[in-house]
């Protein structure tokens, strides 16, 4: 067996790379409490153009995501990822000088187009064993998670001392930030081959996009997110409306954050330990339909206090789980493709839901973006109400020796495939490694480390 313990260089990849994805999510996210409350100020503002400024870091996000990630597998991930973080920098720049509303766009637009997720989880990969890969991108999450709770209650209180432009001075010096630790605390990326379970994989587009499972779960992070940037166009005046001024938004996200933390953590048990996976997901789901629909029609402030609670417990589940969940679906050496199009997803429904939030509320006034996002999740609750109950298989990786090769290959996977609990098996001769989905309540633990024997290293993921 192999220690999972960290070694110190990967220790401070994985903490440089964490707080290099946290902080960039953390500038992004700073403004979704605050811009439609300020945007008055903006030479040009509407509803409209408001919604589009939220959003628009998604569109050049999805369409640079992948791009980005190829060209760090040509010119070293560092490189790229510095190239990322300059263009947060000055995209932060340009928003925080603009005095239009179209000034705020490009500088948002410009933040997106650091499109570097996917060169930051391939440097993880390069950074880290097969046997401790997994624990690192889960530090990752969290790390994002975070982020977005953070972001929440730090947005209101820089705005109200620093103004909106404040916000944006604050993300240029976390840009600036980010290319120290990069360049100091991040070690120098090994050579190494590429990772199919964090690369994308041009080959495997086709039967990825096929999958109803996982274009189930397309939709889900579509839905989801195209919801979150829809609804900040009009909660911060709803607030306003209940009593609730500027100034006290943070602490009013504070409490709601960390209760929907609390309240979260349960339902991630029961569904992960108790496999109530889909029970957990569609409940979820339901619950933000109902939350969004209520919205509409509340007044008080504890009655929206406790439905914003309600949606952002719901919130917190669903972009903790399905990541879990694509991981599990994923098939063996396919999860870094399924990655790149769930990400693509995601950041094509913040765009659209910033769209969609503007849209409605600049025809039809704030209560209509409640309504139109909780029609949006009931067509989201009806297609996955009918999916299957996702079984809980897991990665493994076990490394092939120099000397396997040819017909060796092909007995091998045989002899793999035969084991009680191993679902699906790829053999890649030239990463000399093989990728395993396997069901852990069923596996034959003896079987498998017979087939890979005392002098091949069983390594976990």
């Amino acid at each position: 067996m192999v220690s999972r313990l960290l070694l110190a260089t990967e220790r401070r990849a994985i903490i440089g790379l964490a707080g290099l994805y946290a902080s960039r999510m953390l500038g992004l996210f700073m403004v979704l409490p605050v811009l439609a409350l300020y945007a008055d100020d903006l030479a040009g503002a509407t509803p409209l153009l408001v919604g589009l400024a939220l959003g628009g870091y998604g569109l050049t996000q999805a369409i640079l995501q992948i791009p980005f990630g190829l060209l760090s597998d040509r010119i070293g991930r560092k490189a790229v990822i510095a190239l990322g973080l300059t263009l947060f920098l000055l995209g932060s720049v340009v928003a925080a000088q603009a005095d239009s509303i179209g000034g705020v766009i490009l500088g948002r637009c410009l933040q997106g187009s650091g499109a570097v997720a996917a060169a930051i989880m391939a440097l993880l990969a390069d950074q880290t064993r097969e046997e401790v890969r997994t624990a690192a991108m889960a530090i990752i999450g969290l790390s994002i998670g975070v982020a977005f709770a953070v972001a929440m209650v730090l947005g209101p209180l820089v705005a109200a001392s620093f103004g909106l432009a404040g916000v944006f001075w604050f993300t240029a010096l976390l840009a600036a930030l980010g290319l120290v630790v990069l360049w100091r605390l991040v070690p120098r990326a090994p050579r190494r081959s590429r990772h199919r379970d964090v690369v994308l994989d041009r080959h495997q587009l086709k039967a990825i996009l096929g999958r109803s499972d996982l274009l189930r779960l397309n939709i889900s992070i579509f839905a989801l997110h195209l919801i979150l940037m829809a609804i900040f166009v009009a909660v911060p005046f709803r607030l306003l409306a209940a009593g609730i001024g500027a100034a006290q938004h943070g602490g009013v996200y504070l409490a709601i954050m960390a209760l929907a933390f609390v309240g979260m953590v349960p339902l991630v048990i029961v569904a992960e330990k108790k496999r109530r996976m889909k029970t957990v997901f569609v409940a979820a789901v339901a619950s933000m339909a109902t939350c969004l629909l209520a919205l509409a029609m509340v007044g008080s402030w504890w009655a929206l206090v406790a439905l914003l609670l309600g949606f952002f417990t719901a919130f917190n589940l669903l972009e903790a789980t399905l990541p879990s969940m694509l991981s599990k679906l994923a098939p063996a050496g396919a999860k870094g493709t399924a990655m790149g199009i769930y990400s693509t997803s995601q950041f094509l429904g913040a765009f659209l839901g910033g769209l969609l939030g503007g849209g409605l509320a600049q025809h039809f006034g704030y209560d209509a973006v409640f309504y139109g996002c909780g029609v949006v999740a009931l067509v989201w609750l009806a297609a996955v109400w009918g999916m299957p109950t996702p079984r809980h298989l897991a990665s493994e990786v076990v490394a092939l020796d120099e000397e396997t090769h040819g017909d060796a290959l092909d007995t091998l996977m045989e002899r793999f495939a035969e084991v009680a609990g191993v679902e699906d098996v790829l053999v890649v001769p030239d990463e000399r490694v093989v990728y395993l989905k396997v069901d852990r309540q069923q596996l034959d633990s003896d079987a498998l480390a017979r087939v890979v024997g005392a002098r091949h290293d069983h390594k976990g993921v």
